[in-house]
């Protein structure tokens, strides 16, 4: 068996690994197993391409193939290290604009390799240098936007821009305008490839990423991410059949399904068209925040509420982003054992798009050893809110808002939330009265069964947990 065939051999078994550890992922239990095989896949695919490079004669090559993989391993334990799981989105929609850039420059060397005379132009038949052409504008389209649509996720996710949606004049026809500048101009690439051509069709997909993304409000950005993960995979794949690598396109054509179908499976929680938000919200127009008068809302201390507790039968916690700010799940997690020892049933309820990016409250709950069985989903927990002694809302906003259930002006009517406002008693775990991350006034603070507990989520938590 020869290097070459050794390596392609690796590659197989790299991509099952990829397969199976996609299906670990996919339940708590086996979680830490799927990473340990997605791990274990790309440590082979590695060596097989160092292998490849090798047995091809390329010195040059190979060093700085390995001077890459050091440098990024170490960039990359070293952020791993120090990166705040509220972070952990932003950083992760700018890993996807390496993956669009990488695109874009395998597009770009794909061109001048071999239409500029390149060694490699031997290596493509005349028959199918259309076919060629066409990768390479495909493959430079789906990477550049997908370079600048990380970008602005990016921004917006770290604050950085404002995370409302940027509302151009006829901006839906700007989509559609690009998307049809690509078409005419992969067409007359295909015809008569040039430099100018390639520039051109960079320039409208960069540009078309940006705007994309840009016309995405706040609450849609756990979609953008999802969204973005799937564009990169699919950029991936395009610079597979560049440069002739079946492991890239499998791996590529992995990440962009499950991406995609994330994506839809978040729409559809938050009655969200698909098509509509890959769009970069076709159709939908961004809604005020509101100035209508809801009332007064009422407060209540941490030693009121550890008395409600001590009282109740059952408890529900919705998490949101503010618990991952305050880093609260630990105290979260200690006031869960405390009340389960008193004989009170306790569960959570999760929101599909809890949080800035999708499974974001279930890592931090399980990073604090709360059960798996007891972290329920949106749909298998709404039901039981009726007959439920108190829910602890923990830094959530839009996600329990009944406005999106009773208000069809709201911008986010017809969104599914979680029905909160049908326990009994309703304790908002809160820094402000200011609106969520989507700009939205959230009615269930003024509810008569509503009270108010301001402060550090985690001190709050903390003082309930001395109190009990």
């Amino acid at each position: 068996m020869t290097l070459a065939t050794a390596a392609q051999a690796a590659y197989i078994v790299a991509a099952l690994l990829f397969i199976l550890s996609l299906a670990g992922l996919s339940k708590h239990e086996t979680a830490r197993s799927g990473v340990v095989l997605g791990i274990s896949g790309m440590v082979i695919a590695l060596a097989a391409t160092v292998v490849l490079a090798a047995d091809g004669g390329e010195t040059l090559a190979v060093v700085l193939l390995l001077a890459a993989m050091v440098i990024g391993a170490a960039v990359g334990l070293w952020r791993a290290r120090i990166v705040e799981m509220t972070a952990m989105p932003e950083l992760i929609a700018i890993l996807h604009s390496f993956v669009g850039l990488a695109a874009v420059m395998v597009g770009w060397n794909g061109f001048l390799e071999v239409e500029n005379g390149g060694g490699a132009r031997a290596e493509v038949p005349g028959s199918l240098l259309g076919v060629h052409h066409a990768e390479v504008s495909i493959g430079v389209f789906i990477g550049a936007l997908t370079f600048t649509g990380s970008v602005v996720a990016f921004l917006k996710l770290s604050a950085r821009i404002d995370s409302r949606p940027m509302m151009l004049p006829g901006k839906n026809h700007l989509n559609l305008g690009a998307l049809a500048a690509f078409a005419v101009l992969t067409v007359l690439f295909v015809i008569s490839p040039n430099l100018g051509l390639l520039v051109a069709l960079t320039a409208v997909a960069l540009l078309l990423g940006w705007h994309l993304v840009a016309s995405i409000g706040g609450g849609d950005m756990p979609v953008v991410v999802s969204m973005l993960n799937s564009y990169s995979g699919w950029a991936a794949a395009a610079s597979g059949f560049l440069l002739d690598n079946n492991l890239l396109i499998v791996t590529g054509a992995l990440v962009g399904s499950s991406g995609a179908y994330l994506s839809y499976v978040m729409c559809q929680a938050m009655n969200r068209s698909f098509i509509s938000v890959i769009a970069g919200g076709f159709g939908i127009e961004a809604g005020p925040a509101g100035d209508r008068d809801y009332g007064e809302h009422k407060e209540i201390t941490a030693a009121e509420t550890a008395d409600l507790l001590k009282e109740a039968k059952s408890v529900v916690i919705t998490p949101g982003y503010g618990m991952a700010v305050a880093q609260a799940q630990y105290p979260v997690a200690d006031l869960t054992r405390k009340l389960r020892e008193r004989g009170v049933e306790v569960r959570f309820g999760i929101h599909p798009v809890a949080g800035r990016l999708p499974g974001h409250m279930n890592v931090l709950l399980a990073e604090a050893k709360v059960p798996y069985d007891i972290v329920l989903e949106m749909d298998e927990i709404n039901d039981d809110f009726a007959t439920t002694s108190v829910v602890l809302v923990i830094g959530a906003n839009d996600t329990v808002n009944p406005g999106a259930v009773e208000d069809p002006d709201s911008p986010i009517a017809g969104m599914p939330v979680l029905r909160v406002w049908e326990a009994e008693n309703v304790v908002v775990f809160k820094r402000s009265m200011a609106t969520g991350y989507a700009g939205v006034q959230n009615p269930l603070f003024f509810r008569h069964n509503s009270r108010m507990l301001f402060g550090d989520a985690r001190q709050r938590v903390e003082e309930i947990v001395s109190a009990l």
